[in-house]
């Protein structure tokens, strides 16, 4: 009985440590995105693309913002090893001012937690000085 025991245990930790050899891993196109220079009202949206680069499905778990005038958009399903998946950002540029702004996303990954980056600066051209 004592072998049965021992048997079961050491297989149930080689199996263990095989399960945590697989991990998701998130590689980004860029990690920052410039707006550059853009109307006041204009379209703020961007587009952050990554690839899940390791042999587990990538899961994000969250994505969040610096300011409540960014708003990003999370991927709803797992990204499986080798495919690639996007997280959308919404800047309000309705907001005349200089951009920067991080945004923060949250995973399974072999690297948890990345900042993304967003900068630019939204100009009011019918407004003379």
């Amino acid at each position: 009985m004592k072998q049965l025991i021992t048997i079961l245990f050491i297989g149930l930790i080689s199996f263990s440590i095989q399960a945590q050899d697989k991990v998701a891993k998130i590689e980004f196109k860029s990690d920052t995105i410039d707006y550059g220079t853009i109307e006041k009202g204009a379209d703020g949206v961007r587009v952050f693309e990554f690839t899940n680069t390791g042999d587990a499905p990538l899961i994000v778990s969250k994505v969040t913002s610096s300011c409540g005038c960014t708003v990003p958009k999370k991927p709803d399903a797992p990204i499986m090893p080798g495919e690639t998946g996007e997280i959308s950002v919404k800047y309000d540029t309705n907001r005349v001012m200089p951009i920067r702004k991080t945004i923060t996303v949250m995973s399974n990954a072999e690297t948890p937690t990345v900042a993304l980056k967003i900068k630019g600066e939204v100009i009011d051209s019918s407004k003379t000085k």
